[in-house]
């Protein structure tokens, strides 16, 4: 396989990730309520945090992790270090 064809394939994994993750976390952000959740105590004012708003970071967290794993199993390819 070619490097342009390795190149776009990388690509289009990627975005296919990235695409899943939004979604996923489009759809996490619709099913929770925002009145549902925990509180943080602290000396300043109390902070809550939505489980909608966690979930849609988490979802968003894992798309940017698959990315860099997916990125750095391209690098070590590159290399020559095949598993």
């Amino acid at each position: 396989m070619s490097i342009m064809a390795q190149t776009l394939q990388l690509a289009f994994r990627i975005a296919i990730v990235w695409a899943g993750g939004f979604l996923l976390a489009v759809a996490v952000r619709a099913l929770l309520p925002d009145k549902i959740g925990f509180t943080l105590y602290g000396s300043e004012p109390n902070l809550f945090v939505p489980y909608s708003r966690i979930g849609f970071w988490t979802c968003l967290l894992a798309a940017v992790t698959v990315t860099a794993l997916v990125v750095i199993r391209a690098m070590l390819v590159d290399l020559g270090l095949r598993s």
